[in-house]
């Protein structure tokens, strides 16, 4: 059976290496493995092509474990997995409690916030721009919950379209 997929991984030293290990330890084979160094995202990871053979139940075995060592797999056998969404919170938001309002956005299963920017504006309302990976098929949730806590602490929420 073969595989392709992609993972999201620092660009730094040794994470390449680390997310090779289980290929080997599982049994498999690589195929190909296509590193693009050139296309950063806004996270500072780099997607990674992966080809794989094996039996079904060790390429199993070397996706939970990629799972498990905390790898984005962003594409698995041209399925996309993971995407990213995009709001923008206008108000007194750090007054309302800011560790609160990104940990009730990271609570929900398969969500979780990548980048949070925040433009303070002294006394004034401020805005913060948040970049969110979410599995595919859980952004109405994910803008559901935004919805929610803007409303409980009056801020004004933007939505990606």
């Amino acid at each position: 059976m073969r595989i392709d997929l992609v993972l999201e991984l620092l660009d730094s030293p040794g994470q390449l290496v680390k997310a090779l290990e289980p290929i080997s330890i599982f049994g498999a084979n690589l195929v190909t493995v296509v590193h693009k160094r050139d296309y950063k995202n806004e996270k500072g990871r780099v997607p990674v092509q992966l080809t794989l053979e094996g039996e079904h139940e060790d390429l199993k075995k070397v996706v939970d474990r990629f799972e498990e060592l905390g790898f984005s797999i962003i594409e698995l056998d041209g399925v996309v997995r993971k995407e990213t969404v995009t709001t923008i919170f206008y108000g007194h938001i750090v007054d309302q409690d800011l560790r609160d309002t990104m940990d009730r956005i990271n609570e929900l299963d398969g969500v979780v916030i990548v980048a949070f920017d925040i433009k303070l504006n002294g006394e004034k309302e401020s805005t913060a721009l948040i970049n969110i990976e979410v599995d595919v098929g859980k952004k109405q949730t994910v803008f559901a919950r935004i919805a929610e806590i803007a409303e409980e602490k009056g801020l004004l929420v933007i939505n990606e379209v």
